[in-house]
């Protein structure tokens, strides 16, 4: 699968080495142009540290969330997975809508393969995160609703109160979610159905 170069990958100052074949965002190409940094597409083998698509988790919050985003990351990364955290890097007022959307996004595109959203009770990330076509996010708050959210929702963004759990809960909710497979069988016809509904308006355009 291609690789998929988001504004948040472009750094500072310098080179940006991508792998030959990635997909290049337009927001990329203009944040890297007012940088002066240049993208370089380079063979997988001169690339490190870079994880596939199926290997990668988008993380993001808000000031709510922000602290319990900084101690699930290094249990997401202790199972094995590569992070693109796409903010907020400090306990500034940010809007949970923004946050949810770049990660449902990098999740759509193919860049991650789930994400996972944390604001002050959860409930505005899920709402926003839902309006990306494709996403189907899950709001959890137990083991229960997380294995439920992936076996049978097959969830791709999982959003978290960050106020309300602490991060014992929160660490159980998140090593449970990444554990559990979709069931398929029946439940596919569930979610294919659901998805329906979402192309059903996306062809409208309208309510």
């Amino acid at each position: 699968m291609k690789r998929v170069i988001t504004a948040q990958d472009v750094p500072a100052a310098g080179d940006l080495r991508v792998p030959v074949g990635s997909i290049v965002t337009p927001s990329a190409c203009e944040v890297a142009a007012a940088r002066g940094v240049r993208i370089l597409e380079v063979p997988d083998d001169q690339i490190s540290g870079v994880a596939p698509p199926n290997q990668t988790i988008a993380i993001g919050s808000d000031h709510g969330g922000f602290r319990l985003k900084e101690e699930l990351k290094p249990v997401l990364e202790s199972l094995g997975l590569q992070l693109r955290d796409v903010g907020v890097h400090e306990e500034k007022p940010a809007d949970y809508p923004d946050i949810a959307c770049q990660v449902a996004e990098l999740v759509v595109s193919g860049a991650a393969t789930r994400g996972i959203v944390i604001d002050g009770a959860g409930i505005g990330s899920c709402m926003a995160a839902n309006k990306v076509p494709g996403i189907r996010a899950a709001l959890c708050y137990d083991k229960a609703s997380a294995r439920n959210s992936r076996e049978h929702n097959d969830s791709n963004v999982l959003t978290l109160g960050g106020r309300l759990l602490t991060g014992t809960q929160a660490e159980e909710v998140v090593r449970t979610w990444i554990a559990t497979s979709f069931g398929g069988g029946r439940h596919q016809a569930r979610v294919d159905k659901i998805m329906a509904i979402e192309q059903r308006y996306l062809k409208k355009g309208t309510l």
